[in-house]
């Protein structure tokens, strides 16, 4: 109605002040009718109907959208955000759908907003069409980012690959977030017996929606090809020791700091099991302020001294 009238009368603001001053009196004991609710209202009216001047006609479409793509099923606040951060109808929706799916908080939905997953989910570079069964196969590939945000670390230039580790582990839940829904941490180093030798993983979690057991490794550097054949081993020797007929087929996830997309395509596409390579970022650290902060060690002395418990 307000579109309406502001596109055929040329009322301004304030037929809004004045609407919303009417509709308080009219309905005392609602709320969510002030001017600013208000033009927020025309905000996201207007959005899922970009370039169509017919009002008529935008209704209809905007009452099959909220039909077709559960609009009403997110809480107000969530649509605000969404119409507020979003660049397109394509991503708007595709982050009140995640919403939906995965029943986020307002402050997740903002934290994957700001990390850009609209942009990020799907972009892996995998061979999932090739090993991995429809709709499995999809699925799958939707779960992967490229790249991965690990802001929630802070590492300096050299830190190694355990050092990437340890601070995943000790961020378990911002990590399982990034991640994503469905993923069941299952251990770090996890040990594989194979002949007589032991072999360790990085990261080893379970699936619940695919049934699959993942693998994550991590590499502190730009990607190789030889990477493939150690984390190709890993998932065979998954599959033999710990898969049983109710799981479906491991899949391994290579996280790197770089990668060529054209190496990783060539070093993927004869490989019969599913593999999908990353890249990932997080803060860095600068050694000259690395070296003036404390060990942990020390840390826990000066609380020692202090008479100060930790837990």
């Amino acid at each position: 109605m307000i579109v309406k009238k502001q596109e055929k009368a040329n009322w301004g603001s304030k037929f809004i002040d004045q609407l919303a001053k009417d509709l308080k009196v009219e309905f005392p004991n609602l709320t969510g009718f002030s001017r600013s609710n208000l033009y927020l209202m025309k905000q996201f009216y207007l959005f899922y109907n970009q370039g169509d001047i017919f009002v008529d006609q935008l209704g209809r479409q905007l009452k099959k959208k909220l039909k077709e793509e559960y609009l009403t099923q997110i809480p107000w606040k969530h649509n605000v955000r969404i119409v507020q951060k979003s660049q397109t109808v394509d991503e708007a929706l595709f982050y009140v759908k995640k919403t939906i799916e995965n029943n986020w908080s307002r402050s997740v939905l903002e934290y994957q907003i700001e990390t850009k997953l609209f942009e990020r989910q799907g972009k892996a570079i995998t061979n999932f069409k090739k090993t991995l069964p429809y709709p499995n196969s999809d699925l799958a590939l939707e779960l992967l980012k490229d790249p991965y945000n690990f802001d929630f670390i802070a590492l300096s230039e050299k830190a190694k690959e355990k050092d990437l580790e340890d601070k995943l582990i000790q961020h378990i839940t911002e990590f399982l977030l990034e991640l994503g829904k469905g993923f069941a941490y299952m251990g770090r180093q996890y040990k594989l017996q194979v002949g007589k030798k032991e072999f360790f993983t990085d990261l080893l979690f379970y699936h619940t929606k695919l049934k699959s057991y993942v693998i994550i490794e991590l590499k502190m550097n730009s990607f190789q090809p030889e990477y493939i054949g150690k984390l190709n081993f890993y998932i065979t020797a998954i599959n033999e020791i710990l898969k049983d007929e109710t799981d479906n087929q491991t899949i391994g996830i290579l996280l790197c700091k770089t990668k060529d997309n054209v190496i990783v395509d060539f070093s993927i596409k004869d490989i019969n099991k599913p593999i999908g390579v990353s890249e990932y970022s997080y803060k860095r650290l600068p050694e000259n302020i690395k070296a003036q902060l404390p060990s942990e060690t020390d840390f826990k002395q000066v609380l020692n001294d202090k008479n100060i418990q930790i837990e």
